[in-house]
């Protein structure tokens, strides 16, 4: 069994590499998993709390683990498989890129995209789609890995294309009028390097196996043993962050 070897960034790739392989791995891996509920994860007393004080949703590659409530919520993703499964429980789809959202400008004023602008080589022309389909004042739910000198073989194995500098990601998000609010550590992945590589090994060579035991039991416990979040004001991510949960604004003028 090969380890997941640390690397100091990730390897270049095209805009089509990363659009191809992010594609098969989640259709692979979504086809296979289950839907966890909102209400399961850490993010749902915040989810409430912004969902009371919204009507018009939106949240972009949920795959079977939204966040956002499955009933009045719009839906997302470029993985079919994910689209039906939210489907059969009665969200509202369609099957579209976050570069390129098939909705007209200020069309909500609630957006959630976790763990996706990591995965696009144009995050500039991503966010600028988030900024465009919100709405003046419009809230936005937005998590990001965090140092690129954090990296390792599992975040290209998952089709990450980077992970962000605070700094970076705080100008990105200014540059389309979001300011951010507040921000708290954020993440369900292990610490052990050692358990990552051991899952990274069984999804390539034994994959039936690894979704057995992800689904009925890795799954189930992660969302069981989540920590409540920390909510900070603004975002001064402390020593060894390595991701965060950011709650933004829209800027009304």
């Amino acid at each position: 069994m090969t380890t997941a070897s640390f690397t100091s960034g990730p390897p270049p790739r095209t805009d089509a590499d990363l659009i191809g392989s992010n594609k098969r791995f989640y259709d692979a891996l979504w086809a296979e998993a289950k839907l966890f509920a909102p209400e399961r994860f850490n993010t749902w007393p915040l989810v409430a709390e912004l969902a009371a004080e919204t009507s018009r949703r939106l949240e972009v590659a949920p795959g079977l683990r939204p966040r956002l409530p499955l009933a009045d919520t719009q839906f997302v993703d470029l993985s079919r498989p994910a689209l039906r499964e939210l489907g059969r429980h009665g969200a509202r789809v369609a099957n579209a890129m976050i570069g390129a959202l098939p909705f007209r400008d200020a069309s909500f004023d609630f957006v959630c995209a976790f763990d996706i602008l990591e995965h696009v080589v144009d995050d500039e022309g991503a966010l600028g789609e988030l900024a465009r389909v919100a709405e003046p004042g419009a809230r936005l739910l937005l998590s990001v890995p965090l140092h690129p000198s954090a990296w390792t073989a599992f975040d290209d194995f998952v089709g990450h294309y980077r992970r962000y500098e605070p700094e970076t990601i705080r100008d990105l998000l200014a540059r389309h009028g979001f300011a951010i609010e507040r921000s708290a550590v954020y993440g369900m992945q292990p610490k052990s390097s050692k358990l990552l590589d051991l899952g990274q090994w069984y999804l390539t060579h034994q994959r039936a196996r690894a979704m057995w035991w992800y689904n009925r039991v890795f799954m189930p416990l992660g969302v069981r043993f989540q920590k409540p979040l920390a909510f900070t004001p603004g975002f001064e991510p402390g020593p060894g962050v390595d991701e965060v949960l950011l709650v933004c604004r829209k800027a009304v003028a």
